[in-house]
C-alpha cells in the first residue's frame, strides 16, 4: 500500500475560447498546440502529432477510432508526459521516480532523455520486453520488481520516501493529467469543434478518462460544447476494481488481487484517483463495464483484421463498446469514439502468441 498522497493541483489558464488555440511552426498540432490552457511552462516537445481519427466501418452507430499509439513513443502516454516532464523541468526537478508496467516508463524515459533529467522507473517482472527495450534505450535505469504491479508502485514510493528523487507518478501527478485533457481538445477540433455523444477508453489509472473529463468540462465551461460526453470506461474482468465499485455505487475502489490478463496496461489493483475516476464517470452519465479475455482475444484479432496494429489493451475499448451495443445502450446513430491507446509494437510477442493459438497446425 503506498504512503503518499496525491499532490495538490497545479494552476492552469482559464478556459478562454481565444486562448485554446495557438499556431506557429512547431505549434499547428499535438499537445502543445493547447499550450493557452496547459500550464505556463517552456515546452518539451518530441513533435507530438494530431493523432489519426478514423471510422471503423461498422454498421451502426457512427463509430471512429482515435489511434494514439501514433504518439512518439507509441502510446497516450506522451500527452501526459510531455507536460509533466516540462512542468518538473520548470520547478527545478533534476532526477525522478516512476512505476509503470511499460508505457508510462516508456514515454518517461523519453522525456526525461529529452529534457535532461535523470529517470529511474520500477516495473513489474511481468512487463512486456518491448517496453523494457524502449526505456533502457533512452538511458533510464530500470528496476524490475518480482511481484504484481502494485509491488513497482510499492518499491518507487520507498525510494521516494528515502530521498532518492521526486515521485514523477503518471497516475497521480495532476500535470500529467493537463496533458492528458488535450486528447479532448484536440477530438473537438477534429469533429468540428463539437464533442461526440461517447467516448470509450480502457481504464486502469485512469489518467486518459479523467483527462478526457476534465478537457471536455473545461471546453464546456468555456461555452465550446453543451455538454461533457458520456464517459465509459472498459476493464478487464481480471482485474475490475473500478467496474466492481460503480455497479455496487461505491465511491472508491476496493483492492482486488487482478488475474492474468491480455490487457497488461490497465492492471491495476486500486488507482489511486478512483473516487474521481468514480464521480467523472456518474456524472457524464457514463458507464465502466469489464470484459472477458475471450472478447480481448475477439476485439483485438477484429482490429487487426481491419489494419489496425494495436497492443492488446486497446482492444479492451472495443470489446466494451461491443458488449454495450449488444445490450443497446448506445442509441442508433450516436456519435462514439473509441480510444486506441498504444501501438502494437509495444507487445508483439502476445500478439504474436494469440494469432497462434487460432492458427491450424502447421500453418505460420
Amino acid at each position: 500500500m503506498t504512503r503518499i498522497d496525491l499532490p495538490p493541483e497545479i494552476d492552469l489558464p482559464p478556459p478562454d475560447p481565444a486562448s485554446l488555440t495557438a499556431t506557429g511552426p512547431q505549434l499547428a498540432a499535438g499537445v502543445w498546440r493547447y499550450r493557452g490552457w496547459l500550464p505556463d511552462v517552456e515546452p518539451v516537445s518530441l513533435g507530438e502529432p494530431t493523432t489519426p481519427l478514423v471510422p471503423l466501418d461498422r454498421p451502426g452507430p457512427s463509430v471512429l477510432a482515435k489511434l494514439e499509439g501514433a504518439q512518439p513513443t507509441g502510446s497516450f502516454k506522451d500527452r501526459g508526459t510531455a507536460v509533466l516532464v516540462a512542468w518538473l523541468r520548470a520547478n527545478g526537478i533534476g532526477e525522478i521516480v516512476e512505476d509503470s508496467s511499460g508505457n508510462a516508463g516508456a514515454s518517461i524515459a523519453a522525456y526525461a532523455a529529452r529534457a535532461g533529467l535523470r529517470a529511474r522507473v520500477f516495473v513489474p517482472e511481468t512487463a512486456s520486453p518491448a517496453k523494457l527495450g524502449q526505456i533502457r534505450a533512452h538511458g533510464a535505469e530500470i528496476v524490475i520488481v518480482q511481484g504484481p504491479r502494485a509491488a513497482a508502485t510499492d518499491a518507487a514510493v520507498a525510494a521516494v520516501e528515502a530521498g532518492e528523487a521526486v515521485y514523477a507518478s503518471h497516475l497521480r501527478q495532476p500535470a500529467f493529467l493537463a496533458g492528458t485533457s488535450t486528447f479532448a481538445y484536440e477530438l473537438w477540433e477534429q469533429l468540428g469543434r463539437a464533442a461526440p455523444d461517447a467516448v470509450v477508453v480502457p481504464l486502469g489509472g485512469g489518467t486518459l478518462l479523467l483527462g478526457a473529463h476534465r478537457g471536455f468540462s473545461r471546453l464546456r465551461d468555456a461555452g465550446l460544447i453543451a455538454r461533457v460526453p458520456r464517459l465509459v470506461g472498459v476493464q478487464a474482468a481480471a482485474c475490475r476494481p473500478l467496474a466492481d465499485a460503480f455497479d455496487s455505487g461505491a465511491t472508491d475502489a476496493a483492492a482486488m488481487e487482478p488475474g492474468p490478463t491480455l490487457a497488461e496496461g490497465i492492471r491495476i489493483a486500486r488507482p489511486p484517483r478512483s473516487p474521481e475516476i468514480l464521480a467523472a464517470v456518474r456524472a457524464t452519465a457514463g458507464t465502466i463495464v469489464a470484459v472477458s479475455e475471450r472478447a480481448i482475444g475477439s476485439a483485438l484479432r477484429e482490429l487487426l483484421g481491419r489494419g489496425l496494429y494495436v497492443e492488446p489493451t486497446s482492444a479492451v475499448a472495443l470489446a466494451g463498446y461491443r458488449l454495450l451495443e449488444a445490450d443497446r445502450w448506445l442509441a442508433p446513430g450516436e456519435s462514439i469514439v473509441i480510444a486506441l491507446t498504444g501501438h502494437g509494437l509495444k507487445t508483439p510477442g502476445a500478439i504474436d502468441s494469440l494469432l497462434a493459438k487460432g492458427r491450424p497446425a502447421g500453418r505460420r
